[in-house]
């Protein structure tokens, strides 16, 4: 199955030709600065995701180990990908149409905001 997605205003697409990992929800305190709230994000082989747009495709490295993809124009987070590795984390929230995806845990939990709980009962850990 082929899944596509975009930024907000469009100037950044993708096409992913790859099965995607389940979606992990991140409470670090990083994500939260970036989307506002958590991010919840899947993942694929990198040579599977074919971007249009990218002269709009803006990385920000946000530690030592990892960058932050987003779009220049309109500031919508899509990429997380970690310093030499063959993957790269997609936000959920940024594919098209239904995903048949689903939240399977929820990761950094000890970062979480003090103005929510997590009660859907997914397994939880303080950190990674």
């Amino acid at each position: 199955m082929t899944h596509r997605g975009s930024c907000l205003c469009g100037a950044v697409s993708f096409t992913v030709g790859a099965p995607l990992r389940a979606i992990i929800a991140c409470h670090c305190h990083q994500c939260r600065k970036q989307s506002g709230h958590y991010y919840a994000a899947t993942e694929a082989p990198a040579d599977a995701v074919a971007i249009t747009g990218e002269n709009d495709l803006k990385w920000y490295r946000s530690s030592q180990g990892a960058r932050r993809g987003f779009c220049a124009n309109c500031g919508s987070a899509l990429f997380w990908r970690q310093d030499g590795s063959d993957r790269i984390s997609i936000l959920a929230g940024s594919l098209d149409g239904p995903t048949g995806l689903s939240i399977e845990r929820h990761i950094y939990c000890a970062d979480k905001g003090d103005y929510y709980e997590i009660t859907d009962g997914l397994p939880q850990s303080a950190g990674w």
